[in-house]
């Protein structure tokens, strides 16, 4: 935790830092959705190839898709405490 704020520190002075902030959160959404969406992919074709694990399936993609959101959120706010700060 210290060698982040050390990290947002330097970096923080920069207009550089700022545009990379901004960049840094856009390819994090664009990122987050690519891999929510290849889950879901990958869920309704196993729920075709086995309609009796659907359960399974479908609570194995929730959790990893949340899973996926969890780490967007994270580099999302990096980026913004970079920005703000």
């Amino acid at each position: 935790m210290l060698t982040l704020s050390v990290l947002l520190q330097a970096a923080a002075d920069t207009s550089i830092a700022k545009m990379g902030a901004g960049i840094g959160a856009g390819l994090a959404t664009i990122g987050a959705g690519l891999g929510i969406g290849r889950i879901g992919e990958g869920a309704m074709g196993g729920i075709a190839r086995q309609p009796d694990a659907v359960q399974d399936i479908r609570s194995n993609m929730i959790v990893a898709a949340a899973l996926v959101e969890g780490v967007a959120f994270f580099a999302i706010v990096v980026c913004l405490l970079v920005l703000f700060l």
